[in-house]
C-alpha cells in the first residue's frame, strides 16, 4: 500500500515537472519616457500599487541604474 502511494506521488511530480510552464503572470514589460519633474518615486507611485520602495528598486535594477538619477527623455523599462 505504501509503495503505491510513493509511486503515485513520484508519478505526479514527474508529470508536473514535464508539463509545467511559466504562467506569464507578470505581463509584458512596459516602456516609459521620463518627463520633466518625474522621479523614480513618482513613477513608482503612479504605476504600482502598494509600497513604492520595491517598485523603485525594481525599476533601478531593470534599467541598470546606479542610484535614482534619471534624465528627461530617458526611456525606462517598467517591470
Amino acid at each position: 500500500m505504501f509503495g503505491r502511494v510513493v509511486i503515485l506521488v513520484l508519478l505526479g511530480v514527474f508529470l508536473w515537472a514535464v508539463f509545467a510552464r511559466p504562467s506569464g503572470a507578470s505581463g509584458p514589460a512596459r516602456a516609459y519616457r521620463v518627463r520633466a519633474g518625474d522621479t523614480l518615486w513618482s513613477i513608482a507611485t503612479a504605476k504600482y500599487a502598494g509600497d513604492p520602495r520595491a517598485a523603485v528598486w525594481e525599476i533601478e535594477r531593470r534599467n541598470h541604474l546606479h542610484g535614482a538619477a534619471i534624465a528627461v527623455g530617458q526611456r525606462l523599462v517598467l517591470p
